[in-house]
């Protein structure tokens, strides 16, 4: 069965409405994954026909998984990753965004995945536009455009910092949080798409994690913003209709008509299957969706 695709803003990249959030190779963030799992689950990836996998320099050791597990696949996916984490060794701790550390993170990137070129480089941490130019950061990415090293640049932002990043008209895609649970963004995926570039959702699952099976004991982030106490104020699963928790969310993050691709991290076969089914379903009935965000509304407004 092929995947429903899209195009990725202007970076001309057709990706699977489903994506592949490669964190969940961090056994820090996720517990045990050993190499061979690891390379199942990215081969599995693959064979169900996903073609857009999302990393980062600071997600274990995610990037050289998928350099071991699958570089001899490099044609059949588009791989998406991040600078700002520290790399070089002036570095320091925390993001950086000069030269040095940029240039430095994408080498490493490449050497990791055993790959000539990424094809999507996105700043982490959600830089203001003010401290990109301070570092010469869009201009070094510029700089590894033209020697070939990067195909697309791109931005992890999120509020206050996101509508700024919008309108500097620089990036080609931007990776947003959204879910049913999380809809702060909601707006601002529309406005880059409008800006003309391509919109990576994250979090369209977890975010959204109100299922009773849903490990999120590893994302404090995610579990401090209490997601099933609202699910269950707004009384959603009346809303279900035989779904799932976790499909019906998914269905929703979905429903949204900008969104190009989201990213959804599993290292569970049986996981992956229940995204691509999700994902085959399709959106959820407009009535359900508008239905959903009145209840939240009239939770959050209360």
């Amino acid at each position: 069965m092929a995947l429903e695709t899209r195009t990725l803003g202007r970076t001309g990249l057709e990706v699977t409405r489903l994506g592949y959030g490669a964190m969940s190779l961090d056994p820090d963030r996720f517990g045990p994954v050993s190499p061979e799992q690891a390379s199942a689950m990215l081969n599995a990836v693959l064979d169900a026909g996903i073609n857009f996998i999302d990393t980062s320099p600071d997600y274990g050791p995610s990037e050289e998984r998928i350099g071991d597990a699958i570089a001899s696949r490099r044609s059949e996916y588009f791989i998406a990753t991040k600078v700002g984490c520290p790399v070089a060794p002036s570095a320091g701790r925390g993001h950086v965004y000069n030269r040095e550390n940029i240039t430095a993170a994408v080498d490493q990137s490449l050497a990791r995945m055993h790959t000539d070129y990424l094809d999507l480089v996105q700043f982490h941490g959600n830089p203001s536009p003010e401290v990109l130019a301070q570092g010469e950061a869009i201009e070094t990415l510029r700089d590894l455009q033209q020697a070939g090293k990067i195909r697309a640049i791109g931005v992890s932002g999120v509020l206050p910092e996101l509508p700024s990043q919008i309108a500097m008209g620089v990036f080609d895609a931007f990776q947003i949080p959204y879910s049913v649970l999380q809809r702060d963004h909601e707006a601002l995926i529309s406005e880059a798409k409008r800006a003309g570039a391509g919109t990576v959702i994250r979090g369209g699952a977890v975010r959204g994690a109100a299922a009773k099976d849903w490990d999120v004991r590893r994302l404090p982030e995610v579990a401090a913003e209490r997601p099933r106490e609202l699910w269950e104020a707004a009384q959603l699963d009346e809303l279900l209709d035989g779904a799932s928790r976790i499909e019906w969310t998914l269905r929703f993050t979905f429903s949204h008509p900008d969104l190009d691709t989201t990213i959804v991290g599993t290292a569970n076969p049986d996981h992956l299957r229940g995204n691509i089914e999700a994902l085959a379903k399709g959106p959820l009935p407009t009535d359900v969706v508008a239905e959903a965000k009145r209840r939240l509304d009239a939770v959050e407004n209360a």
